[in-house]
């Protein structure tokens, strides 16, 4: 680990915490709620060409549908973990992939916050009053044509989860701090379109997590602990 970088929390990392972090690093919802989380945010873009610099250009154009996903942190007693789910393989995008609640944009949305926690409570249950927004990250462009705003939550560890069979075939949990270890963050490669690609990859047990949704893991790292 380089001079000056921060270490992961402690799994011991609570809400309280948690809150006090998101505070200082995440744009936050102080002032007027999920529907206040609007404003872009600074700085170059984040997406699937993090890795690839020569696919910048392709990503960016690509990444057009607006939508936005809730990183759901869940209080255990021994910490927090990040929920996600695995999507079945009827979806027609990205089907069969590990990624956390969310889908596009409605225009009845009155923002990225609104639309991830409605998108949230219809995959997994969760109602959108009982998720406690702490921030958002910067958009994150993919090369499947979305730009996906990644909306930060607490969940308390009362909630009981109910899947929606149609879209999620299940879901699971991984300790945050174990997230946050930049030495579990793997470089995978895959061809696209006739080159070589690269990607984050996060194997936890046997969950295979990786491209957007790694992606987005490891943008929350860095903005919090880089």
């Amino acid at each position: 680990m380089t001079s000056g970088t921060r270490t992961a929390p402690s799994r011991q990392l609570s809400a309280d915490a948690m809150r006090r972090l998101a505070q200082e690093r995440l744009p936050g919802s102080e002032h007027g709620g999920p529907a206040a989380i609007t404003a872009k945010l600074s700085g170059p873009p984040d997406g699937d060409h993090l890795l690839n610099p020569d696919f910048d250009r392709l990503v960016i154009e690509r990444a057009t549908r607006p939508a936005a996903v809730l990183v759901p942190l869940v209080e255990r007693n021994d910490g927090l973990n990040v929920l996600f789910t695995k999507r079945t393989e009827r979806l027609k995008s990205h089907s069969g992939q590990v990624s956390f609640p969310g889908g596009k944009i409605d225009a009845a949305d009155a923002g990225p916050a609104e639309a991830a926690l409605r998108e949230t409570e219809e995959e997994v249950g969760i109602a959108r009053g009982r998720v406690e927004v702490l921030g958002r990250l910067p958009d994150y462009h993919t090369g499947s044509g979305y730009k996906i705003a990644p909306i930060v939550g607490l969940v308390g560890t009362e909630e009981r989860f109910r899947v929606n069979e149609e879209e999620v075939e299940y879901i699971f949990e991984v300790p945050f701090a174990w997230l946050m270890d930049p030495a579990n963050h793997k470089v995978g490669s895959r061809v696209f379109e006739g080159r070589r690609r690269y990607f984050y990859e996060m194997p936890y047990g046997d969950h295979y997590i990786w491209g957007v949704t790694a992606g987005i893991v490891r943008v929350l790292q860095a903005r919090l602990f880089g």
